[in-house]
Formats: structure tokens, C-alpha cells, sequence
């Protein structure tokens, strides 16, 4: 049966950033494909929460508090699913996110963290989790999401959008190296309805602007970004690897501009 392919039955998923919006979604619908679930991120009451939704679809789940800049806290977060799991199959670098600034406004120091944050910790994150999926559970699959900042040129972005696109190169080597037995795929996401674009589906405005700029009429939803996760960490996608799947409403340019000073 081809829905077969689509379960993580007793399969063990970290995902970062798990405590609200996309992350919080993809777990969730992992536990709902059999699942259990580590649910990583700074804020404490978050990640528990999101986890005992976790166990209430019946499956196991961490709430781990941590910071993903730091790489004492990516070591302990693996130490305790190992510990506490004994495998991981399944890794989703969701933990990102970088705020609009003009350019010129632009310090090193912000640049700096921006890469950290968005891409530095995936790649440091997967490089501890890839040798333990092997030996756990003599293979794996990573999924990290991007974002369309990465491709469309996009004013007041320019440290997200370049941290972005160095994940999906990022994505692309790796999974050259460590086929076939851990895949390595991106998901490069549009605008989705959670906090990070709660200023433009909160106005009227800017709202109605999005949807006529996006030819599926709506933001996204955390589920939509899920179920292409789904795709991506489960059998269904055994011979999909080093690729970033746009999933985005279908636009090809900026659905809203952040207006930034002129020369």
C-alpha cells in the first residue's frame, strides 16, 4: 500500500525550534505518522507543551530546552535523545529566523549571527546526528527549512536571505557525501500564517496585498509545511535527495516588500 510508505511508525524524529508555528506542525504530524518526537527549543513551557500533544496522539516525546547557536546545547540535545530513545532516524533543522534591516544598517556582528543561526547550527547539528542515525538505526533523513528569501531578491533581507541560501547549498553538498544512507533534503517555504507574518495577516492592508501577490490566494499553513516534511522523512521519498522543494503558494516574487531607505 502506498500510504505505507508515508508512516514513521516508532521511528525517533528531533525537531528544533518545535515549540511553536512550523516546528510545533511538524511534530505533530510526525507523532500523527507513528513517530516519537524530540521537541527542541529555547523556551521551556513551548517545547513542553507541543509535547504533551505529542503523547496525546499516542507516541513519546522530549521536551528539551535549547539553543541551537550554541554547540554544548546541539551535544546535549543528541546525548539526550540517545539516552533516552536509543536512535534517531529523522532530523529537522527548523530552528531559524532573522529579522528585516536595511542593508547599510547591516552590522557584522548581526550578519554574523544570522549565518549562525539559520545555517551554522543545521550543519553542526546534522553533522553530530548523521554517525549516530547510522549506527542506531543504520540510516536517516535530514530535512531543513529555507525559505524563499534564499531566491527571490527581496529588500531588508539581505542577512536572511544569504544565511538561507548557504542552507541550501548546504543541503546539496551534504547529501552528495552521506548518500545513500542518510538522506539530506530543504524545504523552502513561503509565507506562512505564524507569528513571524502575524504583522501582515493582522492588517487589513498588507493582508489583502499578500493574497492577490500569491497565486494560491492565502498564506500558508504550518500543516501544509508538514505534510511536505512528512514527504521528505518518510520512505515516500527513498530516492529523493540533495533537492529544496518550494512550497509557497506558488509565488516567484515577493508577496509584500519591506520598504528600505533610498540612496
Amino acid at each position: 500500500m502506498i500510504l505505507e510508505r508515508f508512516k514513521l511508525t516508532d521511528r525517533v524524529a528531533i525537531v528544533t525550534g518545535a515549540g511553536k508555528g512550523i516546528g510545533r506542525g511538524i511534530a505533530l504530524a510526525f507523532a500523527e505518522a507513528g513517530a516519537h518526537v524530540v521537541c527542541a527549543a529555547r523556551t521551556q513551557a513551548d517545547v513542553d507543551a507541543t509535547a504533551a500533544e505529542v503523547r496525546a496522539r499516542g507516541r513519546r516525546a522530549l521536551a528539551l530546552s535549547c539553543d541551537v547557536t550554541k554547540a554544548e546545547s546541539l551535544e546535549a540535545l543528541v546525548a539526550a535523545t540517545l539516552a533516552e530513545l536509543s536512535r534517531i532516524d529523522v532530523l529537522v533543522n527548523n530552528a531559524g529566523g532573522t529579522g528585516p534591516r536595511p542593508a547599510l544598517d547591516t552590522s557584522e556582528r548581526f550578519f554574523e549571527a544570522a549565518l549562525r543561526f539559520n545555517v551554522t547550527s543545521a550543519f553542526l547539528l546534522s553533522r553530530l546526528c548523521i554517525p549516530k542515525m547510522i549506527e542506531s538505526a543504520g540510516g536517516g533523513a535530514i530535512v531543513n527549512i529555507s525559505s524563499r528569501s534564499s531566491d527571490m531578491v527581496q529588500t531588508g533581507f539581505v542577512a536572511y536571505g544569504t544565511a538561507k541560501a548557504a542552507l541550501n547549498m548546504m543541503t546539496r553538498n551534504l547529501a552528495a557525501e552521506v548518500a545513500p544512507k542518510v538522506r539530506v533534503n530543504a524545504i523552502s517555504v513561503g509565507g506562512v500564517d505564524t507569528r513571524a507574518l502575524a504583522m501582515v495577516v493582522g492588517n487589513e492592508a498588507l493582508r489583502t496585498q499578500f493574497d492577490a501577490n500569491t497565486p494560491m490566494a492565502r498564506p500558508g499553513t504550518p500543516e501544509d509545511i508538514a505534510a511536505a516534511a512528512l514527504f521528505l522523512a518518510s520512505p515516500a521519498s527513498s530516492w529523493v535527495t540533495g533537492k529544496i522543494f518550494q512550497v509557497d503558494g506558488g509565488t516567484e516574487a515577493p508577496a509584500i516588500r519591506v520598504p528600505t531607505p533610498r540612496l
